[in-house]
């Protein structure tokens, strides 16, 4: 008989995906916690599907030894689909429960995983509808060592500008300069300019 936690715990029913995840390198003890620890691309906005194959991704990336394990995900509620409080991931080498909590006062495209002895990671999370470009050009940026922009800066840079329009709300740029825009945005290019600034 399954007691009432183990009743609340959603279970994957596809084995964890091999997440897109770029990490930042490890800071030298004693450094400043850098704004972001990397980011994430995920393929789906359903965290069933997602979150155990990042949750695994993380604890291989953590120091080895008996505390690496995450034991919570903190998320923004309009990023996902669903919104289970308790996922069952299923590992090579254990089965474990991780406590999700919903939040509607984190910033936009944020992620947190936080370990058994209170580390934490700070993700971006690339929206699920970007561009390979763009979504490379920004995991890189979030990883970046010198990365300075938090996750609603880095949203911005994937949002194109708006167009110039004339008094009557016409645009005003041409088929050409709109094409050469859309060729340079989709080889990542307002996020390729900010990591040449870093």
């Amino acid at each position: 008989m399954w007691t009432t936690t183990e009743r609340r715990t959603t279970i994957s029913l596809s084995p964890p995906s091999t997440p897109r995840l770029r990490l930042r390198p490890a800071a030298p003890p004693g450094s400043a916690r850098p704004v972001l620890d990397g980011a994430w691309w995920p393929r789906s906005t359903d965290p069933v599907a997602e979150l155990p194959g990042l949750i695994l991704a993380l604890q291989d990336h953590g120091p080895i030894d008996g505390q690496r394990p995450i034991a919570n995900v903190l998320l923004r509620v309009d990023d996902w689909d669903g919104r289970p409080r308790r996922l069952r991931i299923d590992g090579p080498a254990d089965t474990r429960v991780v406590r999700l909590s919903w939040f509607d006062s984190l910033p936009s495209g944020l992620l947190t995983a936080i370990h058994a002895d209170g580390r934490r990671v700070d993700l971006f999370t690339v929206p699920v509808s970007t561009p390979q470009a763009e979504a490379d050009a920004s995991m890189e940026l979030a990883s970046h060592p010198h990365n300075l922009l938090h996750t609603p800066d880095l949203l911005a840079a994937l949002t194109p500008p708006p167009g110039r329009t004339d008094r009557a709300g016409a645009p005003t740029v041409s088929e050409s300069d709109r094409k050469s825009e859309s060729d340079w945005e989709s080889e990542g290019g307002r996020l390729q300019e900010r990591l040449a600034a870093h």
